[in-house]
């Protein structure tokens, strides 16, 4: 909805302006620098980063595949291991039942061919001659997420013995059991937090499924010593443990590490640690993929000839690989990944880029009616009786949305408005409301809506993400106690500009620039480095770009020197120099003549590379006057 500017206003007091932060961690800089080959700017990005001590600060600068922490180590691997081992040996049929989106489908497709490469490794066969394991993954309609008790029967009557799940089943305690009683071997591997009650003494009692064994790294009794993988990271380190104990070198594991980085980016999983190191690989091989689906992919939305970044795969590859289970069956997107065929794997890619685009309309339209939604009722003050911007924890509903996209509808809208953000809509089964919630750092939407789990039909899921559904009668209920109980604060909902450095335009260099590279990839919990200077004159102003959407300004270093930055917002850009500094001074600004443009500037440094030539220039983050 259009908005007048006395709207803007009421709507600006609960849509907070982000607040400009230097992170203040210290160290000493110089000697960091000094020990890593670096300069002190990037030793600080890298203490910001909360990574700190000569092992932990090598493997974010220089980690590899040796780097990365021996799968043994976590529960019931050796275990697991050894049952399917003996499954493996003995011919008993497997099948893997994965979640259907990216993760799932992904942690799928490494279960799937690393089981078969290790039965071949142990008959002296080929991995196509494997005809004992296979999969099934639910449709997220008619099933809903993870193992159930239709795949468990389906599973029985096709004559399996083995059930392994993967990015599913921790909180599957009946499905298991169910499955148990029908004489199957249940194998649990999954990332999910663990179930617990809490108790009146304020501790926990966790309960696990009752399975053969329960690979998670969530376990309390874990002493796995990075608890951030995603479903595909606890597979692949599966089948690393599996290659061992079958005699196949585990560095063939490798061959998983683009699919991995993949999906553990796609999941939002912090990019540290382990994780960073699988999505730095990805990036590096994406651009020319042996998967033939993968490079089909990149080639059709004329990815392959640019720098791959964590966007394309969080925005580009991700969502084609997740549409297919969102808005049909995801056994499409695992066919995807597993053709060999050059020709039909570009035909599928061509199927799901279609299914994206649809995606991305339905999306769209969702966001825009929420946000639409939410403004007309805070403007209207029917607080209490409905959602509003002035929530805390945004509980909304929108009927005749596909249930698929209410997920991707709350990740956008707790972008726009810095909260935790539930949104749901109607289920196939009348009366049930289906959901999904995206949360933000302070609040562990997991923990918060366990609170409240006897009002839910179905809830799983993690700190920052969750899915659940819910009687649509007790809808508005859920939101009155979830914004009764918050402990969120103004503080918490403020969007934060963190700068790493206050640092002066005229100290970035080439030289600093390449440095700073070595840090990437970004993304959550490795954010991009950010440096800021108050008080920079902006000497002239240009719009460029095909549809007049590329904002360039000319800056006085300070020193003598003017430096590039680019912006691609130009309309706001210039309505607000506008306001702050009056129309004249603007046009000024534009005709680059002597103006009183003076802003404070958030910026990243960046290489520009034009007609062979390169040069230093500035991406604007943020800008602002007396910050």
């Amino acid at each position: 909805m259009t908005l007048t500017p006395e709207q803007k206003a009421i709507i600006d007091t609960y849509v907070k302006k982000p607040q400009w932060r230097v992170a203040g961690k210290r160290a000493d800089f110089n000697a960091i620098g000094e020990r890593f080959g670096v300069d002190p700017v990037v030793a600080r990005v890298i203490t910001n980063r909360g990574v700190t001590g000569e092992n932990a600060i090598s493997m974010y600068l220089d980690g590899d595949w040796r780097s990365m922490h021996d799968p043994a180590l976590m529960k019931d691997m050796k275990e697991a291991g050894g049952i399917i081992r003996g499954k493996l040996c003995d011919n008993r049929r497997i099948r893997i039942i994965s979640d259907y989106d990216v993760d799932g489908v992904t942690s799928n497709y490494i279960l799937l061919l690393g089981m078969q490469r290790a039965w071949a490794e142990l008959h002296g066969m080929r991995p196509d001659d494997c005809k004992i394991i296979d999969y099934d993954i639910p449709h997220r309609v008619h099933d809903g997420y993870g193992i159930n008790i239709r795949l468990i029967d389906k599973a029985k009557d096709d004559g399996v013995d083995t059930i392994i799940t993967c990015d599913n089943g921790i909180a599957a305690l009946d499905q298991v059991r169910y499955a148990k009683e029908q004489g199957l071997t249940v194998i649990v591997t999954d990332h999910h937090q663990i179930p617990f009650e809490e108790n009146e003494d304020g501790t926990r009692t966790y309960t696990l499924p009752e399975a053969d064994a329960v690979i998670d790294n969530q376990r309390q009794d874990c002493e796995y010593p990075f608890k951030g993988l995603c479903g595909a990271g606890v597979a692949s380190k599966f089948i690393q443990y599996l290659y061992r104990i079958c005699g196949v070198d585990e560095n063939e594991v490798m061959e998983f590490l683009e699919i991995l980085g993949l999906a553990t980016n796609c999941d939002m999983m912090d990019l540290v640690d382990e994780n960073r190191l699988f999505v730095r690989y990805a990036l590096e091989t994406l651009k020319n993929s042996s998967n033939p689906g993968l490079n089909a992919l990149m080639r059709l939305s004329g990815r392959n000839e640019k720098k791959i970044s964590t966007y394309d795969l969080g925005f580009l590859i991700g969502p084609c690989i997740n549409a297919a289970g969102r808005l049909g069956d995801a056994k499409q997107s695992l066919e995807f990944l597993l053709e060999r065929d050059p020709d039909l794997a570009e035909a599928r890619a061509g199927e799901l880029l279609a299914v994206n685009d649809e995606r991305k309309s339905m999306t769209e339209s969702g966001v825009r009616q929420i946000r639409d939604m939410l403004e007309k009722a805070t403007l209207s003050g029917r607080w209490g009786e409905e959602a509003t911007l002035a929530d805390k924890v945004l509980v909304a509903y929108i009927p005749a949305v596909h249930e698929s996209v209410v997920g991707i509808i709350a990740s956008r809208l707790k972008e726009a408005y810095t909260r935790p953000v539930m949104v749901f809509t109607d289920g196939e089964q009348p009366g049930i409301l289906k959901g999904s919630g995206r949360s933000i750092e302070s609040y562990n939407m997991f923990e918060e809506l366990n609170r409240f789990r006897e009002m839910f039909t179905a809830f799983g899921g993690h700190a920052m993400a969750a899915g659940f559904s819910i009687k649509k009668e007790r809808l508005d209920e859920l939101r009155l106690k979830l914004n009764e109980s918050t402990v969120l604060t103004d503080e918490d909902v403020t969007p934060k500009l963190m700068i790493d450095v206050a640092m002066p335009l005229s100290y970035n260099s080439i030289e600093l620039t390449r440095q700073l590279e070595k840090l990437e990839p970004y993304g959550k919990g490795n954010r991009k480095p950010l440096f800021a200077q108050p008080a920079v004159s902006v000497v002239r102003a240009w719009i460029l770009g095909k549809n007049q959407n590329l904002l360039k300004l000319r800056l006085d270093m300070g020193d003598g020197r003017c430096i590039d930055a680019i912006d691609f917002s130009p309309e706001e850009f210039l309505n607000n120099i506008k306001q702050w500094f009056g129309e004249d001074e603007c046009v000024k600004m534009l005709n680059g003549q002597q103006n009183a443009v003076v802003i404070d500037i958030a910026y990243y440094p960046a290489i520009n590379e034009y007609m062979g030539r390169r040069s230093l220039q500035l991406k604007m983050e943020a800008y602002d006057i007396g910050i």
